[in-house]
């Protein structure tokens, strides 16, 4: 989807308000403030460490990207039905088309590239080779990049029932199991390091996105009957079942009869299939403590005392298990909105300007960042951290508020 500068006259603007899901602007200005935060704090010592990202379990910084996946799956079901009514459904699938390739574009404009090399000599001895995989697994296949992948990835199914949509989202899941199995889980956690599962992340972001477009068609279809009970039994469930395949995690624990791997790597030898001894001694521990993994947001042993494998919860890896639980938290904490402010009025004008312009605070808040942060050491004091918290989170909704009272929207 292309950025593009919308300006509304008051009139449209009026037919538009009407029209938005309060609840969805608001999470996804709780979103975009959330982001704002652990992209601000990730680089401090004192911060703690829920709010980092640790590639090797769940954290709070963890659960922000689902929930953009999740906002675009719910926007992009809600918008695109309108546009295939308006324009018809070859009309609406190539104008995404055309959108979505040029998001791309701005996303590899926008995600600053370091030189490959300093002459030309050493840029032809590099050659493609050389070059691509850290742009595909860390450079280019960022935040946007994968809103983008991801979305044209689900645009044959977005209008589709929710019973081939849920089908598409269960094959893509298995399909990066056996593309991890095959090459992919180790190729992205091996130097150039991948960035949000690489370029293949796209299979397991389909799963908060397709869950996105499902509550869409939830609160779509209320007509009077507020759906908690369901959207309470979707995020449970997916929570649990996140869970749940974490704990395979467990089978790559290194015990003097199993060490695992004779080799200082941080990958298990096996990492996606776990062999048959991994397995029964699992199976076969004693307790029920010894084949559950950690809660989400607890920190796991070193890999000295388990190896990381597909199993674990890792934003870096894009596996299973974390985009699971990510998105039956994505819609539990929709519910929250959906409840406050759907069902019971409630505003909030912080969340409502960075949820209406959600891509300018993108944009602006990393070039904020670079003009606030060279001015607080990585070792500063908790008070100091927090002042330039203050002062980056000011400039930056100064300024997208500046453009909300402009009309002034950058549209995905």
């Amino acid at each position: 989807m292309t950025a593009a500068i919308k300006t509304t006259p008051a009139a449209a603007e009026g037919s538009e308000a009407r029209k938005r899901i309060v609840s969805l602007d608001q999470f996804r200005g709780y979103t975009v403030v959330g982001m704002l935060l652990v992209n601000f704090l990730a680089s401090f010592s004192v911060s703690p460490a829920v709010l980092k990202h640790h590639h090797d379990y769940c954290s709070y910084a963890d659960t922000i990207m689902p929930q953009f996946l999740f906002a675009v799956g719910f926007a992009f079901r809600l918008t695109f039905g309108r546009r295939v009514q308006r324009d018809g459904a070859a009309a609406a699938n190539w104008r995404m088309v055309r959108r979505l390739l040029g998001l791309m574009l701005v996303s590899i404009v926008i995600y600053n590239v370091s030189p490959p090399a300093s002459t030309w000599e050493e840029l032809v001895a590099l050659g493609p080779a050389g070059i691509l995989p850290e742009l595909l697994k860390r450079n280019w296949f960022q935040t946007l990049m994968h809103i983008a992948v991801t979305s044209l990835w689900i645009l044959p199914v977005i209008a589709a029932t929710a019973r081939v949509r849920c089908l598409w989202m269960v094959g893509s899941a298995i399909a990066h199991v056996l593309l991890s199995y095959w090459f992919n889980y180790a190729w992205v956690n091996t130097s150039p390091n991948g960035i949000d599962g690489g370029p293949l992340g796209f299979l397991t972001w389909s799963v908060p996105t397709v869950m996105g477009t499902l509550v869409c068609d939830a609160v779509m279809a209320a007509a009077g009957r507020a759906p908690l009970l369901r959207l309470a039994s979707w995020g449970c469930g997916l929570i649990l079942l996140g869970y749940a395949m974490s704990c395979g995690t467990r089978m790559y624990d290194v015990t003097p009869t199993l060490p695992i791997s004779a080799s200082d790597s941080k990958l298990a030898d096996d990492p996606v299939l776990p062999t048959a001894a991994q397995f029964h001694r699992w199976w076969d521990a004693k307790s029920w403590s010894d084949r559950l993994a950690e809660p989400p947001f607890v920190a796991p042993p070193d890999q000295s005392h388990r190896k990381w494998n597909y199993w674990m919860m890792s934003q870096r890896g894009g596996t299973l298990s974390y985009v699971t639980f990510c998105a039956g938290v994505s819609v539990l904490v929709y519910l929250l909105f959906y409840i406050a402010c759907d069902l019971f009025t409630l505003r909030w004008s912080f969340f409502q300007t960075f949820g209406t312009n959600a891509l300018a605070a993108y944009v602006l808040h990393e070039m904020v960042g670079m003009a606030v942060k060279p001015f607080i050491p990585r070792d500063s004091p908790g008070w100091y951290v927090a002042s330039g918290l203050l002062l980056f989170f000011l400039i930056t909704w100064t300024f997208v508020r500046s453009l909300e009272k402009q009309k002034i929207f950058l549209r995905l």
